[in-house]
C-alpha cells in the first residue's frame, strides 16, 4: 500500500470513528432525555444491553436494522441518530417530548400559544413571497424581476444553502446525503425568515417533499406555484446551459412527468398558482405581480390566474 492510499484509509477510519462516537453521544442524550436507563432502552429496542453500551461508547458497528430498532425506541428517525448533534435538533426533540407528555386538555391552548408566537399574520406573510415549482418554471427569472419592482431582496434558497455549506449542492448530497441537505435547507430558510421582513424567494423544486420545511414556508410566506408544461420545463433548463437532459431526452422527459405527477398535489397547496405555459416573461411577470402585489382593497387567496 503506497503512502497516499494509507493516508486515505487512515482518514476514512478516522471519519468512521468520529461518526460512531457522534451517534453514541446522540443515543446517550436521547435516552437521558426520555429518562430511560440503558437496560430499558435495550428492552424497548430488542437490542442487548451490552450492545447498547458498545453503541453509546462509539464502538458499535451498527447495522441498518439495529439502527432502526434503536431509533424507534428513542422516538426519533434513524437519520437523527446519524446526524451531527446540534442545539436546534435537541430543542426540537425536547419540544416533541413535551407535547407528547402534555395532557390532551392542554393541547389546544399550547397550539394557540405556538401559533400566536411563531405563525406569521396575513399581512406579514404577504410581504414574503415564495415561488415554488420545478426547475425551469421561471422562479429565478420572474422572482428577480418581481423583487426589483417591489424593491425587496431576491433570495435563491439553493444559493443560501451552498454558501452555508461552502460547497455546491451536488457535493452536499455526496457528502451528507438527503438528511444533510434538508438540515441545511431548514437552517437557511429559518435564517432568511429571521433576517428579512420582506423578500421574494425562489425555493428548491423538492422543498414540497419535506413536510416540516414546506409547512414552515406555507405558514410564513405567501406561496405561488409557477406551473408549466413538461416540455417547457426541459426547454428552459437547456436554455440555462444545462445540456444533461438532452443526453437521454426520452428518459429525462418521462422522469420529469413522473416528478410533476407526484408533486402536483403538494404544489397545489400554495396560496396561488400561475400557469406560465406559452407565455412570454413579460406576460408572466405582469400576472405574477397581480397575484403578489395586490391592491389594498383586494387580497386574493388560493386563486388561480392563467398568465
Amino acid at each position: 500500500m503506497n503512502a497516499s492510499a494509507a493516508r486515505e484509509r487512515q482518514n476514512l477510519e478516522s471519519e468512521s470513528s468520529s461518526a460512531l462516537a457522534a451517534m453514541g453521544q446522540r443515543v446517550r442524550e436521547l435516552r437521558a432525555g426520555l429518562g430511560m436507563t440503558r437496560k430499558e432502552l435495550a428492552a424497548a429496542s430488542a437490542v442487548s444491553e451490552r450492545y447498547v453500551a458498545e453503541v453509546e461508547l462509539g464502538r458499535g458497528n451498527v447495522s441498518v436494522l439495529i439502527l432502526r430498532q434503536l431509533a424507534d425506541a428513542l422516538r426519533v428517525s434513524p437519520a437523527m441518530l446519524l446526524s451531527v448533534p446540534d442545539a436546534a435538533a435537541d430543542d426540537r426533540a425536547a419540544l416533541v417530548r413535551l407535547v407528547e407528555q402534555a395532557p390532551a386538555a392542554a393541547l389546544p391552548r399550547l397550539r394557540r400559544l405556538l401559533e400566536k408566537t411563531f405563525v406569521a399574520d396575513e399581512a406579514t406573510r404577504n410581504r414574503r413571497i415564495a415561488l415554488i415549482g420545478l426547475r425551469g418554471a421561471g422562479k429565478s427569472t420572474l422572482g428577480r424581476q418581481l423583487a426589483r419592482q417591489a424593491r425587496v431582496p431576491f433570495i435563491e434558497l439553493d444559493l443560501e444553502i451552498e454558501r452555508a455549506a461552502g460547497t455546491p449542492l451536488s457535493e452536499i448530497f455526496l457528502l451528507y446525503g438527503q438528511p444533510g441537505y434538508r438540515r441545511y435547507e431548514r437552517e437557511c430558510l429559518e435564517r432568511v425568515l429571521s433576517a428579512h421582513p420582506s423578500f421574494v424567494l425562489a425555493a428548491g423544486g423538492s422543498i414540497v417533499s419535506e413536510p416540516s420545511i414546506y409547512e414552515l414556508l406555507l405558514q410564513r410566506c405567501r406561496t405561488v406555484w409557477l406551473q408549466a408544461r413538461p416540455e417547457e420545463h426541459m426547454a428552459r433548463v437547456v436554455e440555462q446551459g444545462d445540456m444533461r437532459p438532452m443526453a437521454g431526452q426520452a428518459q429525462a422527459m418521462n422522469d420529469l412527468r413522473r416528478i410533476l405527477a407526484s408533486r402536483n398535489v403538494l404544489y397545489a397547496r400554495a396560496d396561488a398558482t400561475l400557469n406560465t405555459a406559452g407565455q412570454t416573461a413579460a406576460q408572466s411577470l405582469k400576472a405574477l405581480r397581480a397575484l403578489c402585489l395586490p391592491s389594498p382593497e383586494k387580497t386574493p387567496h388560493a386563486e388561480e390566474i392563467p398568465a
